[in-house]
């Protein structure tokens, strides 16, 4: 069981909320913080964008990302939504242990 810090954009803290409401409900994530108005750059589509978006921020295990992913882009407004995790390595053990009492079991 590995840890995992998941990192996913949104249109706005709305969908973030939505989002991060649904997938700790779900137990899919122990926890969602949502950072507002964050300032976006990319291409899209052959065109330089430069928007506003939301920071969603979940904790969950390796084991949960293909559930959860597929579970973000059936309530995402975007048709390619940017859903990446990272390993966490190090941390509170008693955290970890808490977090892993939250989620779905293996």
């Amino acid at each position: 069981m590995e840890p995992r810090l998941v990192y996913i954009t949104t249109k706005n803290e709305k969908e973030a909320l939505k989002i991060g409401r649904a997938l700790v409900e779900e137990r899919l994530a122990a926890c969602a913080n949502i950072l507002p108005k964050i300032k976006s750059i990319y291409h899209w589509e052959k065109k330089l964008v430069v928007e506003n978006e939301t920071i969603l921020i979940v904790k969950t295990k390796s084991e949960l990302m293909t559930e959860l992913t597929l579970r973000v882009k059936s309530l995402h407004s975007y048709s390619v939504p940017c859903v990446v995790s990272l390993p966490l390595l190090e941390g509170n053990r008693d955290y970890f242990t808490w977090m892993f009492g939250e989620i779905l079991p293996e």
